[in-house]
């Protein structure tokens, strides 16, 4: 805007634009006096580049005790307020945050298949889930639990609650329900197709869970992100193993995989053992299972069950002959 009865030339009438400068000096007498640096003997490596001396860094002085038991480090692995379960795998245990399956948490399960590695893997841990009255609540399991199986895992059949669920809106829903009412025991639900923001809803309701959750997911969830604290990726290993791989915990990530030997010790009492003392190699072992026909396979497995009466002992003699009669 243009003042009224002033030039239209700015340049002819240069008080119009009045610029205001400040500059404000600091005297060198009004600043506080410099710390003196410390100094290192002469034989110090390095020479300060202003005052052309070995400066040394002062000693640590060691953190007041409620300071230190606060402090976390990038290195180690995080703690965990609520109470754990322990896994059943000491392996395992070392690794996860506060020595266990957590509670009032998520925790992921991500696997190739549905069915295949769950169990193995809280099979450990099913007891100590079901204590003091508690349940194992099964929420859309992709194939109808095995009662037998469950009961050689330490559990009975009025403690295992089967809810059938069709569509992934119904997943959900029972999923959340159940959590909220926070029931005595462990939660499992299969959940192949949730999203992000669903699953930080149900992290959001599972603080008030004293139960532990453990979701199951497809493998190619590790893709997106997630709002659960703890996920784990399960493979099938060599042998009876299981390949299990931290994903995501609270503290320091973990790219090496763990390899938790995970056969049952009901099961150990009635497969042979050939079939216990799997060699490592994956090509070794069917290799061997290709070398042998299949019908000494079967005697073999069902002398060692006690099906049979062992083999007899063949004559050594080459002049022995069976008596005639």
């Amino acid at each position: 805007m243009q003042r009224p009865g002033r030039s239209k030339n700015l340049l002819a009438c240069p008080c119009d634009a009045v610029i205001y400068c400040a500059f404000v000096q600091l005297s060198a007498s009004t600043l506080p006096p410099a710390l003196p640096l410390p100094f290192c003997p002469d034989d110090a490596p390095d020479l300060h580049p202003a005052v052309g001396m070995r400066p040394c860094a002062p000693e640590p002085r060691p953190l007041p005790a409620h300071v230190a038991e606060a402090l976390w480090r990038g290195t180690e692995i995080g703690g965990q307020a609520a109470a754990t379960v322990p896994t059943g795998f000491a392996a395992l245990d070392a690794q996860l945050p506060g020595g266990g399956w957590p509670r009032r948490s998520l925790t992921e399960l991500l696997t190739a298949q549905a069915a295949v590695c769950e169990w193995r893997l809280l099979g450990p841990a099913l007891p100590a889930f079901t204590r003091e009255r508690g349940r194992l609540y099964l929420v859309a399991p992709p194939k109808e639990p095995h009662v037998g199986g469950l009961c050689q895992l330490g559990l009975s059949v009025d403690q295992v609650v089967w809810i059938e669920a069709a569509t992934p809106a119904e997943r959900l829903w029972a999923t959340e329900q159940l959590i909220k009412a926070d029931p005595a025991g462990a939660i499992v639900s299969w959940l192949p197709q949730a999203r992000p923001e669903q699953i930080r809803r149900l992290q959001v309701q599972a603080h008030g869970c004293e139960a532990p959750v453990f979701l199951l997911r497809p493998v190619t969830a590790l893709r997106d992100a997630s709002s659960a604290p703890l996920r784990l990726s399960i493979a099938l290993g060599a042998g009876w193993q299981l390949e299990v791989r931290i994903a995501k915990r609270r503290g320091a990530s973990m790219d090496e995989a763990l390899h938790l030997h995970a056969l049952p010790g009901q099961l150990a009492r009635v497969l042979p053992p050939r079939l216990i003392r799997l060699p490592a190699p994956v090509a070794a072992a069917a290799a061997a299972t290709a070398a042998t026909p299949p019908s000494q396979l079967e005697a073999a497995d069902a002398r060692a069950l006690g099906r049979i009466a062992p083999r007899p002992i063949a004559l050594a003699h080459p002049l022995a002959r069976p008596l005639a009669h």
